[in-house]
């Protein structure tokens, strides 16, 4: 589906205060207060009741994300997780690169081949991003789900941050940022090459943009390497105020996820401390990135 918008909601039309103004006190009249607020306990999340399925749906309608804890699993964390998305209207698995052939991602310390490259499978930092942000439009990501099979020793808490919120804050500070980052431009990953071979052209586009349902949809990283901004002041300054709204926002959340614990969102910001492992704990969360957002309620 094409990020360009076909209908654009009054709320999200910078010349249309009013609007935004009703939307803001209901969005931020409902975001929770604390990681708590988001906590749905289940008995067994292949299989959530009407009432645990209900909670899901209705913080991430709330919060665009919720957090369910279930006893852990020796096995089949991956059928868990495909069946939790499945019941929350996930369908559509992005089989993106280094992801298994099932499409879910193991997230743990790699010790040999090509994921030894790249951060997520390394136990150092992750700084914010959305997930995606490198796929074409026809490839967007929506919906993202984390389950949590083995905790590290130490380390590996998540920061998360509803981009509604995001939106919020820099749209409050200055509504030119909005404007600047929803240039078709703003943003562009430079290509990937594997062996002198192009595997993933440029992809270019706005941070902020209005999917075709009405709904915002955010693609980012605070990444330093391997990004281009746009050259031009607005670009600028709105990525600076973004910065400083993930470093500094009283609204963003923690949570260290315990084996049988997950995270479902529509695709938030979300970074991730750095982490030790043991021989009794080696960290790993398994992924599943999907191009439908998560259910409404009923």
């Amino acid at each position: 589906m094409n990020r360009t918008a076909t209908r654009v909601p009054r709320h999200f039309d910078l010349d249309d205060r009013d609007a935004y103004l009703a939307w803001r006190e209901r969005k931020l009249a409902a975001y929770p207060a604390r990681v708590e607020d988001l906590l749905v306990e289940v008995a067994d999340p292949a299989r959530l009741t009407a009432a645990e399925r209900s909670a899901l749906l209705e913080r991430c309608a709330r919060a665009n994300m919720a957090v369910y804890a279930a006893p852990p699993r020796a096995h089949g964390a991956q059928d868990v997780l495909r069946a939790v998305a499945a019941q929350l209207g996930l369908h559509t698995l992005d089989i993106n690169y280094l992801a298994d052939d099932d499409g879910i991602t193991p997230l743990a310390v790699a010790v040999s081949g090509t994921r030894t490259q790249y951060i997520p499978y390394t136990n150092r930092p992750i700084r914010w991003h959305t997930d995606g942000y490198y796929n074409p439009p026809e490839r967007t990501i929506r919906a993202m789900l984390l389950h949590c099979v083995q905790r590290a020793e130490s380390g590996g808490e998540n920061r998360l941050l509803d981009h509604e919120i995001a939106y919020i804050a820099l749209r409050d500070a200055n509504p030119d940022h909005i404007r600047a980052l929803m240039r078709p431009r703003a943003m562009t990953i430079p290509a990937r090459s594997e062996e002198g071979e192009v595997e993933r052209g440029d992809q270019t586009g706005p941070v902020f943009s209005i999917d075709a349902d009405g709904r915002l949809h955010m693609r980012y990283t605070a990444r330093t390497r391997s990004i281009a901004w746009e050259d031009e002041p607005g670009v600028h300054a709105a990525t600076q105020a973004l910065a400083h709204v993930l470093e500094s926002d009283p609204r963003v959340l923690r949570v260290r996820m315990e084996p049988g614990m997950g995270l479902v969102c529509n695709n938030v910001l979300h970074d991730r401390t750095a982490f030790t492992d043991s021989e009794t704990h080696r960290r790993l969360v398994l992924r599943a990135r999907y191009y439908e957002r998560i259910a409404e309620p009923v």
